[in-house]
């Protein structure tokens, strides 16, 4: 199965790489991206063939399609009239609805959108997907496969999605967020900020770790710390009055109405 990777920045690069590292073949693989300097960066780094978008999908099984969401109308309609009938294209620009992403393509293409973030970088990432009108569970599976190789997949309904970009694919910037100022809170209370960090850093991944692992509800975790008239719920009461949990929630709120405008600005 070849698959080709239209804009490899930093998502498409991780997919590529991962897909590499995952025992894909070079030979199986192609890139293309905007700049000639990265695409021969691109070649010489992975060894994969490279070029323009039309060149590299050429007989391609399956197509990521990475750039900017206001450039994915382009490509597409670049691409389309070259595209196999059966090849499945998979968008991973945000807010882009199956709607738009077919209307720029052959009436049948199969066309999958998927939501990943960016621990994709680093093989942890989340997914979801939503696959249009003409794709069966062959390019489901296809597009699955391609992003099982940064992370974690999961199939949800398109209107879903804007909510999936609200939690998992906007999350990792809420943890940093909370990583930013735990950090800061370490080092008000006369940490070096070096060992702050460490200590922050290696707490909120032992903790998802645990999360993932044990398969407990997150009350059930907090509450196994939190001892009756002690430190932790000192601290979680102070949490509640100053609305830390209403404030993530309404954030999020605010990430799935700005991803739903972007979707219908497309």
């Amino acid at each position: 199965m070849i698959v080709a990777i239209i804009g490899a920045g930093a998502m498409g690069e991780a997919i590529l790489a991962g897909m590499l590292h995952g025992g894909w073949s070079v030979g199986d693989v192609r890139a293309s991206n905007a700049t000639r300097e990265h695409r021969d960066r691109i070649a010489q780094k992975y060894g994969v063939m490279v070029g323009d978008p039309a060149r590299v999908v050429r007989d391609a099984d399956a197509v990521v399609v990475a750039v900017k969401p206001h450039a994915v109308a382009d490509l597409l309609r670049e691409i389309g009239p070259v595209l196999k009938p059966t090849a499945v294209v998979v968008s991973v620009a945000a807010g882009l609805s199956l709607e738009t992403l077919q209307s720029s393509l052959p009436a049948e293409q199969p066309v999958v959108r998927a939501m990943p973030n960016i621990a994709s970088t680093v093989g942890e990432g989340m997914t979801a997907l939503s696959g249009g009108a003409s794709a069966g569970a062959d390019q489901m599976a296809v597009a699955a496969e391609i992003m099982g190789a940064v992370g974690l997949v999961v199939e949800v309904r398109e209107n879903q999605m804007n909510a999936v970009t609200a939690l998992s694919g906007s999350g990792p910037a809420y943890l940093m967020y909370v990583a930013e100022a735990m950090t800061d809170a370490g080092v008000l209370l006369g940490l070096p900020r070096q060992l702050a960090t460490k200590l922050v850093a290696q707490t909120l991944y032992g903790s998802s770790k645990l999360l993932v692992t044990s398969g407990e509800h997150p009350t059930v975790l907090k509450d196994s710390v939190t001892s009756p008239g002690g430190t932790t719920i000192a601290a979680l009461r102070v949490f509640e009055d100053r609305g830390v949990k209403a404030g993530i929630i309404a954030g999020a709120e605010a990430c799935r109405d700005r991803s739903v405008e972007m979707g219908q600005a497309s």
